[in-house]
């Protein structure tokens, strides 16, 4: 990890910093150097790089059972089919958290054991649950080699077999990981995206593998851009797989498959992407049971079913009672009781949040602080609250008896869907978010500088997590308005509000607003400006500029806080 901290940290300050290319290619000849195998000449300008391809250590054929025609589907076991997937496939498994991860599967291929199944590239937006189920039985196991994922999530394991050289870790923004598994199922080989831009995405310096000392050997590969209407993009190539494994609801003997909710989220785009497609099924029927306007994924697409056998498995249970009112997403009740200083500032920032909400307006809520903002709103107005996991409407935390395995929300947390919800499938989810059609977007921060920056994923040395999809849900701040709601001051007592980022970034001049315990302050995203417009009450303008790294103008009229 102290490696880490030193070459990523360095390289982070420096990006952020800079910004330009001539920066951005001196700090490519600067940490190129600590790679001990062959790389790419680090003083290329990546715009020249024309690799349609970021995944040269597995992008290789491996042969895998045809699949015949016109024989039957419905196979007696998991275990008979999964007996023929061989050594250094790509796997796509299905899933986010442990809901709807295909985990009768995956309990096959453990069984085949690292003799006779190994070396596999996993793609999966996390590696499940250390100990409990999903993609962790897989790496605890030494069956994988590569992950290429969003998030590592509470997943110590992963992270220590990570960090000493065991497992390759690509990380990658959960919106591209979707978007790249549904072009190589649509057949298209590389596509722009405004994500990553400006980051470590971009630089292609975030590690991916170390070597058992603790070098970092394999670092991500730099992105190509292109301006499109005066804005930078990135290349991304699409993510195909040898095989697929997923679980639904409901297969017909055909292959047509019904998702319940939430574990729709990447189960259709990667049957689509893979050679060998594989899903358990809760319930087998005949053919013409299933309405066809009920279908989620058409049958041509998968390619062998099995009965599941194992059972849904909850990540993380949150319920709610029914005198305990002041929930986290109950638009009709009152704000919660402050119980110390700490919940104090919470409630003071989430109030304010509240107000940037408006009625009939269409957000989506980061963990934390930002998941408060709703308990604040009069009673009556209605907000729709987005889910990057594919809810739209989402709702409270369930009563114990509604808790359903199929409804969690980004967190993996239990929750409810409200009358009008919808759930889709995650190209779908982060089609409206990087399409500007989210109203406004709460996230919380590490850091957030002047010029509007955030950084919210990584501290190198201390925390490396993964990005999830706050880079996707900052893609476009033109469309979507950012609010950042933190407290003032990390547990240290440094500045959150900052000059410059010193941590890697997650976006460039992308915040629009910025909320903490103390103060609310507007970012001019284009001067690059910072403006106190808010007060806590009982704080004035010297205790908020003794607090605050970064420098800032106080508006003419000096609104306090509520």
């Amino acid at each position: 990890m102290r490696n880490m901290a030193s070459v990523v940290g360095r390289r982070a300050v420096a990006l952020s910093s800079r910004g330009s290319r001539a920066g951005q290619l001196q700090l490519s000849l600067r940490i190129k150097t600590t790679i001990s195998t062959p790389q790419p000449n680090p003083t290329a300008n990546c715009a020249q790089i024309r690799s349609l391809s970021y995944t040269r250590p597995w992008r290789r054929e491996i042969p895998v059972s045809e699949p015949k025609r016109g024989d039957s589907k419905v196979w007696a076991s998991a275990d008979e089919a999964v007996a023929d997937i061989k050594s250094g496939s790509v796997l796509l498994s299905a899933g986010f958290g442990l809901c709807g991860v295909a985990s009768t599967l995956i309990s096959a291929i453990r069984r085949r054991g690292p003799e006779s199944l190994h070396s596999l590239t996993a793609v999966s937006n996390n590696a499940g649950s250390e100990g409990r189920g999903g993609l962790a039985l897989l790496t605890e196991n030494g069956q994988i080699d590569r992950m290429i994922m969003s998030y590592l999530g509470a997943n110590k394991k992963l992270e220590k077999q990570y960090l000493t050289g065991q497992i390759a870790v690509e990380l990658c923004p959960q919106g591209t990981i979707a978007e790249r598994i549904r072009a190589a199922g649509s057949g298209i080989p590389a596509f722009f995206t405004p994500t990553g831009g400006n980051t470590l995405i971009q630089s292609g310096s975030l590690p991916t593998r170390y070597s058992p000392d603790g070098t970092v050997v394999e670092f991500s590969p730099p992105r190509e851009t292109r301006i499109f209407n005066g804005k930078a993009y990135l290349l991304e190539t699409a993510l195909p797989g040898d095989v697929a494994i997923l679980r639904a609801w409901k297969v017909d003997k055909a292959g047509n498959c019904v998702f319940r909710h939430t574990t729709k989220t990447f189960a259709p785009l990667m049957a689509k992407a893979a050679k060998l497609a594989i899903v358990e099924a809760e319930h087998i029927v005949e053919i013409g049971d299933i309405d066809p306007s009920e279908v989620n994924l058409p049958g041509i697409y998968i390619d062998r079913i099995v009965p599941a056998t194992e059972p849904s498995q909850i990540e993380l249970l949150k319920t709610r009672s029914l005198p305990e009112t002041s929930s986290s997403h109950d638009n009709d009740a009152g704000p919660p009781k402050a119980e110390s200083d700490a919940q104090a500032r919470r409630t003071r920032i989430a109030r304010r949040a509240a107000k940037e909400l408006q009625p009939g307006s269409y957000v989506n809520l980061g963990v934390g602080i930002p998941t408060l903002a709703p308990s604040f709103l009069p009673p009556g107005q209605k907000v729709w609250i987005q889910s990057e996991n594919g809810i739209l409407g989402m709702g409270d935390y369930p009563l114990p008896e509604e808790v359903d395995a199929d409804v969690i929300n980004a967190g993996k947390e239990t929750t409810t869907l409200v009358p009008g919800a919808s759930t889709f499938d995650s190209s779908e989810s982060f089609s409206m978010i990087r399409g500007g059609h989210v109203d406004v977007s709460i996230l919380g921060a590490l850091q957030v500088s002047a010029a509007g920056d955030l950084a919210n994923y990584m501290i190198p040395g201390k925390v490396f997590k993964g990005m999830g999809g706050a880079m996707d849900l900052v893609s476009n701040p033109d469309g979507t308005k950012i609010v950042v709601a933190t407290e003032h001051t990390a547990k240290d007592g440094t500045s959150k509000v900052v000059g410059v980022c010193q941590l890697p970034v997650t976006g460039k001049g992308v915040v629009s607003t910025i909320i903490t315990d103390l103060a609310v302050f507007q970012v001019d995203r284009k001067k690059g400006t910072l403006t106190l417009t808010e007060i806590a009450p009982g704080v004035d303008v010297e205790e908020v500029r003794k607090k605050t790294d970064a420098e800032f103008e106080v508006a003419e009229e000096l609104v306090v806080m509520e």
